[in-house]
């Protein structure tokens, strides 16, 4: 059975605070695949990394398209305990923000992903989907950012 693995992160700076998603697509072998930035507006941190997976499960289905993903193991990757837990079903969701991403997430998994997995890992593993989540946010507070020199 073909495997894919999705390391994402998703941040905010100021919780709540401006956030920013990365989601990086190797193969078991680790060769990057995809991988994207997503903008994300105005956030706490967990919010974030709830739509960090969302954002890697989309650019999966982007990637081999909808059809195929129910037929491959995907294994998403993330650094929040909380996130990870929550998604397999380990802890309560008790932050009423966090139970719609949940169920979107859940009805991802129902919908479109038959062999799907969440697993925590340490930050130091997840480098490059964080530099991605930055560079978002980056992105973000630039755009909302006044010019220099106009006041």
């Amino acid at each position: 059975m073909e495997k894919f693995i999705i390391y994402t992160d998703g941040g905010s700076r100021g919780n709540p605070g401006s956030a920013g998603a990365g989601a990086v697509i190797v193969n078991p072998a680790g060769a990057v695949l995809r991988e994207g930035a997503k903008p994300l507006g105005r956030l706490t941190n967990n919010e974030a990394e709830y739509e960090a997976v969302l954002f890697g499960l989309d650019l999966i289905k982007k990637l081999i398209g909808k059809e195929r993903v129910g037929e491959c193991e995907i294994e998403v990757r993330l650094d929040s305990e909380l996130v990870a837990r929550q998604l397999n079903g380990e802890y309560q969701i008790k932050e009423e923000t966090l139970q719609p991403l949940f169920m979107k997430v859940w009805n991802q998994r129902v919908a479109n992903f038959s062999r799907l997995v969440f697993v925590h890992i340490p930050r130091e593993e997840n480098q490059r989907a964080d530099a991605l989540a930055n560079r978002a946010m980056d992105e973000q507070e630039a755009e909302t950012r006044p010019p220099r020199g106009l006041f």
